[in-house]
């Protein structure tokens, strides 16, 4: 059965999320983030709590209650500028931190996983959960920033068994981890995962039509980057061209053409949260 058919939705529904990543990175992450879910096709979010730009996310999160938000747990910095530090003391993951005591830099995510520490990882992430609900909100799902489905199984693990102690979904979106979801019924993607980095910058625009166009039967999701032209931000091309498409009329009169259903992580989220049996192998 489809993971579609399992959130109630027909055969023959094409279902997609549009997620916006990177939520509280910077200021014009968050402008254009808000937006592209307000006035454009995107869904929901997730945030970055240890982003210079958090703060901001979160109050406008807190006045837009309405806004469906994952959290993007961050264990990686995208450059050496970048000054996002674990929200844990150093002493407490220093597995988690480079040479210069700050977060592995994106090209370095090999050395990350190498060394990690998964008791260490799940107090960082534990952290990160924290300090979102301390603050009063309600996230729906956890995913990752930079590290598909953790990047390791014994860290997709640990955020899986976080995820069910707090009731939240997780974005899963490679095998094998999507074949384990599945055989205990739980909801991820049917179709392949589209990360807007991944997109030539040039032909965007042509590209999200023809995926819409082109979308297949079943529960697809888009992990999308929306920023406002900024060129400190880094991918701010990625950025521009994600959100300019997102809140344009062509989306939303393409969505509405094909007939697609746009949807977020509350309906993963019920499901998930129903799942009590975490099974032998399961990590504690």
């Amino acid at each position: 059965m489809l993971s579609s058919e399992l959130l109630g939705f027909g055969p023959e529904a094409r279902v997609l999320i549009i997620n916006c990543d990177d939520f509280g990175m910077y200021g014009a992450v968050n402008a254009a983030v808000v937006e592209s879910i307000e006035r454009g096709i995107a869904s929901s979010c997730s945030l970055m709590v240890p982003c210079p730009g958090a703060a901001e996310a979160m109050r406008l999160l807190g006045r837009r209650q309405e806004i469906p938000f994952g959290i993007h747990l961050t264990l990686v910095r995208d450059t050496v500028n970048d000054r996002w530090r674990p929200l844990t003391t150093r002493e407490r993951v220093p597995s988690l931190l480079d040479g210069t005591g700050e977060l592995f830099t994106s090209d370095r995510i090999s050395e990350l996983l190498a060394n990690a520490q998964v008791d260490e990882v799940a107090c960082e992430l534990r952290a990160q959960v924290t300090a979102v609900l301390d603050a009063g909100l309600a996230p729906t799902h956890l995913d990752w920033h930079c590290l598909a489905d953790g990047g390791r199984e014994d860290i997709f693990d640990a955020t899986v068994a976080l995820a069910h102690e707090y009731g939240l979904a997780v974005r899963v979106w490679l095998d094998p981890a999507r074949r384990r979801m599945r055989q205990r019924g739980l909801p991820v993607v049917d179709n392949p995962f589209v990360d807007s980095f991944r997109l030539d910058i040039d032909t965007k625009a042509a590209t999200y039509a023809r995926l819409l166009r082109d979308l297949p039967v079943g529960l697809s999701e888009w992990a999308v980057h929306p920023g406002q032209a900024q060129a400190h931000v880094p991918g701010w091309q990625v950025r521009r061209t994600d959100y300019e498409f997102l809140t344009s009329p062509q989306a939303r009169d393409l969505l509405d053409r094909e007939g697609i259903v746009v949807t977020d992580y509350r309906a993963l989220q019920r499901a998930w949260a129903g799942d009590v049996d975490l099974g032998s192998d399961w990590y504690t």
